[in-house]
């Protein structure tokens, strides 16, 4: 399995020259093929090999005076922009032709010069670390790096990012095996996961708060949104107030991440099997929602796919319960459906069945999404 390893770089003066104009080439590059296919389309003329396109927007291109500068940075980041966007072509047409899992798909668009930019070195580039710990690119240099662990496989691949907080990272990656963990008893570490707004998760015996980093950060970034709007556009002063308000989005991501990471390999290491609930988050987030600045501080999709991939990747069973299963309505003592239903029933967190007993309303959801994720298994069906 690929795996990604990203870590913090610091460029001198001249190589963020050097690196902002290979993020500028590779942008003109994309825009020139892009534009080529675009006219091809609307002039019902066959579509442009990936041969030609590298020909016309890439060797002749450095022939002109227009784009003469092309010669400047890596011809491998060029070739690379040209095959991101064939990439990004063959997934819309697999979405098209409903091929390719997941939600639809649009046509690549052109891009633009924003505050985020990235380029991408293959090993044809023949970048290397240097003895010194350093990162060496061609035709910008040794680029300090600052390495939080070692790579455990030769990178295939590094992606230089500039983010919107004026931050520069190099993103390796790398091809890695499995590494099954030792195995545990089933019975008692398989774990039910109930996701929510109130408490981030509950889990089989332990519960898990919601950090709610965007709203520690919401009224410093309120006033720094408010010095933005008021400054003149095109300004030194807007920039300045433009980065500050970039680098605490930047911060409130960072420590989203960190949190996720943290408790997703915890997860992973004390549960031998983990069933999760498939929540529509993308339906919970919508904009006329009355909690989706809420869902949107959880993250809980960006958890889910964290915690299914690392489940892979050590021998952890994990599968999804559906989104339809009635989790907190059914009674765990007698399977009878009484529980709170509606809004209104999410301020109930407590409730008694007909039956007499009394249930906590996250931990009987666990406790439900456990049974039928075992049964999932049983039967097979891990895709669920």
């Amino acid at each position: 399995m690929q795996l990604r390893y990203q870590f913090r770089v610091y460029p001198n003066g001249p190589q963020r020259a050097a690196l902002a104009r290979t993020f500028g080439c590779a942008r003109m590059v994309w825009n020139d093929a892009q534009r080529i296919r675009k006219d091809a389309y609307e002039q019902g003329r066959p579509r442009p090999q990936a041969g030609d396109l590298s020909k016309r927007v890439i060797t002749e291109a450095k022939r002109n005076e227009e784009r003469a500068w092309l010669s400047e940075v890596s011809s491998v980041v060029l070739q690379q922009s040209l095959r991101d966007l064939e990439t990004a072509y063959s997934n819309f047409f697999a979405s098209k032709n409903g091929t390719r899992k997941g939600p639809k798909m649009g046509p690549p668009k052109f891009k633009k010069k924003t505050s985020r930019q990235a380029a991408r070195f293959t090993t044809n580039a023949r970048f290397c670390v240097t003895a010194d710990g350093k990162l060496r690119l061609p035709k910008i240099g040794d680029v300090e790096v600052r390495w939080s662990r070692e790579l455990p496989y030769a990178p295939s691949s590094v992606t230089v990012i500039k983010d919107t907080a004026d931050r520069y990272f190099a993103s390796f990656v790398v091809e890695a095996k499995d590494k099954p963990l030792p195995g545990l008893d089933l019975d008692d570490t398989e774990t039910g996961i109930d996701l929510g707004l109130s408490t981030y998760a509950v889990l089989r015996g332990r519960k898990i708060t919601s950090p709610k980093y965007f709203r520690r950060q919401e009224k410093k970034l309120r006033r720094a949104q408010r010095k933005l709007c008021r400054a003149q556009k095109g300004s030194a002063n807007r920039r300045k107030a433009k980065l500050a308000v970039a680098k605490i989005h930047a911060k409130i991501a960072d420590q989203r991440r960190d949190f996720i990471e943290q408790e997703t390999t915890r997860i992973t290491r004390e549960s031998q099997a983990v069933y999760l609930e498939d929540l529509n988050v993308k339906g919970m987030s919508c904009r006329t929602g009355r909690r989706a600045k809420s869902v949107h501080d959880q993250s809980l999709g960006m958890f889910a796919r964290t915690l299914e991939a690392k489940c892979h990747r050590y021998g952890r069973t994990f599968t999804k319960v559906s989104r339809w299963f009635p989790s907190t309505q059914l009674c765990s003592a007698c399977g009878s459906v009484e529980g709170p239903k509606g809004r209104e029933g999410l301020k109930i967190r407590n409730w008694v069945c007909s039956c007499g007993t009394a249930h906590d309303r996250d931990e009987n959801a666990e406790l439900n999404l456990r049974r039928e994720g075992r049964r999932i298994v049983a039967e097979g069906r891990l895709d669920t």
